[in-house]
C-alpha cells in the first residue's frame, strides 16, 4: 500500500468518526432540547383554558427538530459514503426521536386546537344561558 493510499485510508476514518460523532452530538442535543415528561403532565392552572396553554408551551420542542435534521444530514453522508463500519445504532436513535418528536407535534397540534375551541364552546354557551334567561 502506498503512503498516499495510507494517508487517504487515515483521512477517511477520521472523516467517518466525526461525522458518527456529529450525529451522536446532535441527537443529543435534540433529546434535551424535548419536553420534560413533568413538564407535560403537572400543571398549576386556575382553568382549563390555563392547563391547555401551559401544556401547549411545554410540548414546545425547541430546536430539537433542527438538531434531529442535522443528525440525519452527516447520517445520509456518511451512510451514502459507505463510512460507517456499523450505524444501525444511529438509524434506530434517528427513528425512535422521529417517531417521538412526531408524536409531540400531534399533541402539540390538538391541545393548540383545543386552545382555540374551549373558549368558543365557553362563548357559546353563555350566550345559550342568556338567550334562557330572556
Amino acid at each position: 500500500m502506498s503512503q498516499t493510499t495510507l494517508g487517504d485510508d487515515e483521512l477517511f476514518g477520521e472523516a467517518a468518526a466525526e461525522m458518527r460523532a456529529d450525529v451522536e452530538e446532535h441527537l443529543d442535543l435534540a433529546r434535551a432540547e424535548l419536553p420534560a415528561a413533568e413538564d407535560v403532565w403537572e400543571t398549576e392552572a386556575d382553568n382549563v383554558l390555563g392547563v391547555l396553554n401551559g401544556l401547549r408551551s411545554a410540548l414546545d420542542a425547541g430546536d430539537a427538530e433542527e438538531h434531529l435534521r442535522q443528525a440525519k444530514k452527516w447520517y445520509t453522508m456518511g451512510e451514502r459514503a459507505d463510512a460507517f463500519e456499523d450505524a444501525d445504532d444511529l438509524a434506530a436513535a434517528i427513528e425512535e426521536l422521529e417517531s417521538l418528536m412526531a408524536s409531540i407535534d400531534d399533541a402539540h397540534a390538538d391541545v393548540s386546537d383545543l386552545t382555540n375551541a374551549v373558549p368558543e364552546l365557553r362563548g357559546a354557551l353563555q350566550e345559550f344561558g342568556d338567550d334562557d334567561e330572556e
